[in-house]
C-alpha cells in the first residue's frame, strides 16, 4: 500500500491525521536534520498502521515535506 504524507517537523505535538484525498498530515517533534524527522515518521506510520518499522519505506521525498510512503 502506498500513501501520500505531508510532514511538519519541529511541531509541539506528535500527531497524525488523515486529510481528504488520501493525504496524511504528520506533525513531528524532530527537526529535519540528519534524518531524525524521517526516522520519527517511520515510527509514527508503523504505529498508526500496526506494522513493524521495517515494513515502512519512504519511496520518494526524503528531503521534502511531501513524501510517498510504502507499507508492506
Amino acid at each position: 500500500m502506498k500513501i501520500s504524507v505531508q510532514v511538519k517537523p519541529r511541531s509541539k505535538k506528535q500527531t497524525i491525521e488523515k486529510k481528504d484525498n488520501d493525504t496524511w498530515i504528520v506533525n513531528l517533534k524532530s527537526p529535519p536534520v540528519d534524518g531524525k524527522a524521517n526516522q520519527e515518521l517511520i515510527t509514527v506510520i508503523a504505529k498508526q498502521f500496526g506494522v513493524k518499522k521495517s515494513q515502512v519505506i519512504i519511496k520518494s521525498g526524503l528531503s521534502s515535506p511531501k513524501k510517498i510512503i510504502e507499507i508492506s
